[in-house]
């Protein structure tokens, strides 16, 4: 069982800035895709951004490309969402997910396309 514990998040000004980091103990981390939803208040839960194992590739939702940037740090097991020129849609939870699979895949951008789950970090930007 992959464990995920997601930090970074809190209240923030329209335009600023926050990076959420997502850390887990599993020692073949740099195995795993890993990727980044969020969940805003009685909406679905959406694609965010993912990342391959080695760091190499990266996707992004339109929503979030040139604003929000993911990169990961093997050597410390942790995953991170750095998040500028935000905005009061941005605001949700946010969750890191895990997958042991191959980042070319047609489900990188599903819920069912990552086994492993955070619990969340609420990010709330302020108008």
């Amino acid at each position: 069982q992959v464990q995920l514990v997601e930090s970074g998040g809190g209240l923030v000004q329209a335009g600023g800035s926050l990076r959420l980091s997502c850390a887990t103990s599993e020692r073949t981390f740099r195995m795993y895709t890993m990727g980044w939803f969020r969940q805003a208040p009685g909406k679905e839960r959406d694609f965010v951004a993912a990342i391959s194992g080695s760091g190499t590739n990266t996707h992004y939702a339109d929503s979030v490309k040139g604003r929000f940037t993911i990169s990961r740090d093997n050597a410390k097991n942790t995953v991170f969402l750095q998040m500028n020129s935000l905005k009061p849609e941005d605001t949700a939870v946010y969750y890191c997910a895990a997958d042991p699979r191959g980042f070319l895949r047609s489900t990188i951008r599903e819920i069912r396309g990552y086994e492993y789950w955070g619990q969340g970090t609420q990010v709330t930007v302020s108008s």
